[in-house]
């Protein structure tokens, strides 16, 4: 069992993490990284904003220890820093389609 103080800690080190994610921008970068990684200017014509937007968004989440990067030439290459991210879209997903069954129920 977890004494309260490594529990508060634990959950500060989660929250840092959900924060990093909860931006719709970063979750469709997280999205589409979980196909393969993809350059910096790939990401940025599919978020649809500047590149300078878009690298502040891509530190932040590397910060958190979601992304991982390496340049190769004059470009960066982003992918996702843990494979079982996936699995959480999942949850979500899952999660946003019990919410929508239970208001149609409701509705009835």
């Amino acid at each position: 069992m977890m004494d309260l103080e490594s529990a508060k800690n634990t959950a500060y080190d989660r929250s840092v993490i959900v924060k990093a994610m909860a931006h719709p921008t970063r979750l469709l970068v997280m999205d589409v990284l979980t196909q393969g990684e993809r350059c910096v200017n790939e990401l940025t014509n599919l978020a649809g904003c500047d590149v300078t937007t878009l690298s502040k968004h891509l530190a932040l989440m590397r910060r958190a220890g979601l992304l991982q990067c390496e340049k190769r030439g004059v470009s960066v290459f982003y992918q996702i820093a843990c494979p079982c991210f996936l699995e959480f879209f999942r949850c979500i997903d899952l999660i946003k389609l019990n919410q929508s069954l239970q208001q149609r129920c409701e509705a009835c």
